[in-house]
């Protein structure tokens, strides 16, 4: 059996954060203006895809990103609620591609692709302490 075999186009999965002053541009580089930064949106996008296939994947498998391919459309104040949302587009054997947005209530900010892999947890951790003892 194939891990994705129940997951499907057209599953969506959806996240939302308050921007505060710890995820903003501004927090990182106090020369910079006080709006969402990029990185915290694309990780929003990256939870929401996560969301629309998770319970989906076999006990024991979880999904890991592998590509981003998005735009930051629009500055985001603090105070302002974000929501990304993730539509599933295609699944080919364990990867699976999704269409991504955020918005800030106001207008879309983001927009974008996102790919995901599914792997099984325990052997991708044995996988990951093997190249620690490198």
């Amino acid at each position: 059996m194939n891990p994705t075999d129940n997951i499907r186009a057209g599953l969506k999965g959806i996240e939302t954060t308050v921007v505060t002053r710890e995820i903003t541009v501004a927090h990182f580089h106090p020369e910079m203006p006080e709006v969402y930064g990029t990185p915290f949106m694309i990780y929003l996008m990256e939870v929401a895809a996560s969301n629309a296939i998770q319970l989906l994947l076999p006990e024991g498998w979880v999904s890991v990103g592998t590509q981003v391919n998005v735009k930051h459309l629009a500055a985001t104040p603090v105070g302002r609620t974000v929501t990304a949302t993730a539509k599933v587009m295609a699944v080919n054997d364990r990867t699976i591609t999704f269409a991504v947005e955020a918005h800030d209530g106001v207008e879309r900010i983001g927009s974008g692709t996102h790919a995901r892999a599914a792997v099984e947890l325990a052997r991708f951790e044995r996988h990951l302490d093997t190249k620690r003892q490198l």
